[in-house]
């Protein structure tokens, strides 16, 4: 029955034709967590379960918590000598090294000018792109200094979730998905055609719809299908033409190629 589960593929492959993306399974791994954060080329997994954040590799684990700002809302492990981890409760940001030790800590309720918070992400140097709900914009923000780099015009629909690189932040709302470069400009504004989650990897996104994923095309602003089997999607992430898929307590894993 597991063979079959692989085998079996979306029956909706034959509508988008060269649209597309093949994939071939490679492996499936026992996992209880919370939520699935990440995973790298050497095998670490990162997630959080009972307000506790671990990375693990093979037999080995690190963890991280502070019980004091309670569950951790999100993690962010695009630069893994500088990970966040955001509290949103406590309007803060923990920022953690590779063997997740804190090596800073955001509290935005004290900061010179208060933000309210509500999504966060990885910046370059000491920035985070970060969402402030009362001015309804994006800001790149150097925790270091204490100032805002960049921002941009207020978002006029809710904020699902953001990502992002050194070069870019996505930002998928309950109407559209947006794209702004590192000035805060807005490059390109895609229609939201029922996507609750998105991914980025080498300036590659990827979002979630039902059981279903696709990769974006900027340029044209369609969508490629990715053929997976049907599984309910807890989480996903993807890296170097890996995704990986969690669900029911499993950690599945894909190989697929972008010609």
């Amino acid at each position: 029955m597991k063979l079959l589960r692989h085998i079996i593929l979306l029956f909706s492959v034959s509508l988008f034709g060269q649209n597309l993306i093949e994939t071939n399974f490679i492996q499936e791994i026992d996992l209880k967590a919370d939520t699935f954060i990440g995973a790298d080329n050497f095998g670490t997994i990162y997630s959080i379960r009972d307000y506790t954040l671990y990375k693990t590799y093979k037999n080995k684990s690190l963890n991280y918590s502070n019980i004091q700002l309670g569950s951790i809302s999100s993690a962010n492990t695009f630069n893994p000598l500088k990970i966040n981890v955001f509290y949103e409760d406590f309007n803060t940001v923990i920022i953690l090294d590779n063997r997740l030790a804190e090596v800073y800590k955001i509290d935005f309720n004290t900061s010179e000018s208060y933000k309210n918070i509500s999504h966060v992400s990885t910046g370059s140097d000491n920035t985070l792109w970060i969402f402030n709900q009362d001015t309804q914009r994006l800001e790149l923000y150097d925790y270091k200094t204490n100032k805002t780099r960049a921002k941009t015009l207020p978002i006029q629909s809710t904020v699902i979730a953001i990502a992002s690189n050194y070069n870019a932040c996505w930002a998928l709302t309950n109407t559209h998905l947006l794209v702004y470069n590192y000035t805060g400009s807005l490059l390109h504004k895609i229609e939201n055609t029922n996507f609750t989650s998105l991914s980025e990897n080498n300036n590659r996104v990827f979002l979630n719809s039902e059981k279903k994923l696709y990769l974006l095309n900027e340029e044209k602003n369609d969508f490629k299908l990715i053929s997976i089997p049907n599984l309910l999607i807890n989480q996903f992430f993807v890296t170097n033409e890996i995704v990986y898929i969690y669900s029911e307590n499993k950690l599945y894993q894909y190989q697929f190629k972008i010609d």
